[in-house]
């Protein structure tokens, strides 16, 4: 399904690092080692047929790990 973002996103939140993502191998596959986190949030989306509705979005956020190791 494909929305556009109407609002920016509130009451974000962290629901899991490290170990605990699932996808965490596929993240450093394609993006690198870094402190990855998992994370919720809410928004007004527009939906394809033009509705606007409020939706939870995830999305998954990462820092790089320099050479010095932080």
């Amino acid at each position: 399904m494909h929305f556009e973002l109407v609002s920016a996103i509130a009451q974000i939140v962290t629901i899991a690092t490290g170990r605990g993502i699932r996808d965490l191998a596929r993240l450093r596959r394609r993006h690198g080692p870094g402190r990855w986190r998992k994370c919720k949030g809410v928004a007004a989306v527009r939906v394809s047929s033009g509705r606007v509705r409020r939706a939870e979005l995830l999305s998954y956020t990462g820092t790089r790990l320099t050479a010095s190791g932080g």
